[in-house]
């Protein structure tokens, strides 16, 4: 009996991939396309609201800079909180139907896609920002206050010595916010966005095959993450370096232990160097 519902599995699955195996893969193809650009925002996004968080406030520091922070840090802050502490389905709909209801139908969004790469960026900025601040502050505070001694500022601080090393921190989160980007795009459909997952709602509606519908997601959402992981682990090695190293034993700038150069005075030699060692001299 299970052997025979997996061979009907099987053919349904065959049915709907000859039918609708194109929409699949265009499908698929949306939601890997949203997932990426929206990563590659959500990060920017991510970054100069971690970065703006992590500027000190010295007692020193003028009135406006403080006011100007602080105002700054709270904005950021509601938007954090905000996108952090509601469900991306809820904000979709907030935001696109939203601007017309509070325009009087005077103002609208006219591309699908355009909502789609702002809700998800803005949502993935939200979870970046908290990354990139804790990636920051995870570096030790001694690296700061070496590169404020020989005199660089606090941009160059950040850019040349603490970013990189927060960068390396924070790959793994990364990762982690672009696959589930590539799953939670799936609730674009609410706004009428085809992607995946819409694939499968028309498919399923218009041959009753829900299981073998959704049986094709599984394996589509599931290829798609791994490979993404399989990436992910790749650039992670890459940015570690290599596994063998080999200890210099010799600096090739200083002279051996107990060997030394220096001209003999009064010889007519001077300009030239004699080799002594310490049981010649």
């Amino acid at each position: 009996m299970f052997a025979e519902r997996v061979s009907l599995l099987f053919k349904d699955i065959a049915a709907l991939m000859s039918t609708y195996g194109g929409a699949y893969l265009k499908g698929a193809g949306s939601t890997l396309l949203l997932a990426i650009i929206a990563t590659f925002i959500g990060c920017v996004i991510g970054f100069i609201c971690g970065i703006l968080q992590t500027i000190p406030i010295n007692p020193g520091d003028g009135a406006v800079k403080r006011f100007l922070l602080g105002v700054i840090r709270v904005i950021i802050r509601i938007y954090v909180e905000v996108f952090r502490g509601t469900p991306m389905i809820l904000q979709a709909v907030f935001i696109y139907y939203g601007l017309p209801y509070f325009s009087g139908n005077r103002l609208q969004f006219t591309s699908i896609w355009g909502v789609a790469i702002l809700v998800v960026s803005i949502n993935t900025g939200a979870y970046m920002s908290e990354s990139v601040r804790g990636g920051i502050l995870s570096i030790d505070p001694g690296q700061t206050e070496a590169a404020k001694s020989i005199g660089m500022t606090h941009f160059q601080t950040m850019v040349n010595i603490i970013l990189p090393q927060a960068l390396r921190n924070i790959m793994p989160q990364i990762g982690n916010n672009y696959i589930i980007n590539v799953k939670d795009t799936s609730v674009m459909f609410i706004i009428g966005f085809i992607e995946f997952f819409a694939v499968h709602k028309m498919a399923a509606g218009a041959t009753f095959k829900y299981f073998p519908s959704a049986t094709v997601e599984m394996a589509g959402y599931l290829c798609m993450t791994l490979l993404a992981s399989f990436i992910l682990r790749w650039v992670e090695k890459k940015m570690d370096g290599s596994d063998s190293y080999e200890l210099v034993n010799d600096d090739q700038l200083v002279m051996t232990a107990g060997t030394y150069n220096h001209p003999v005075k009064g010889s007519p030699f001077d300009e030239r160097s004699t080799e002594y060692t310490e049981g010649e001299r």
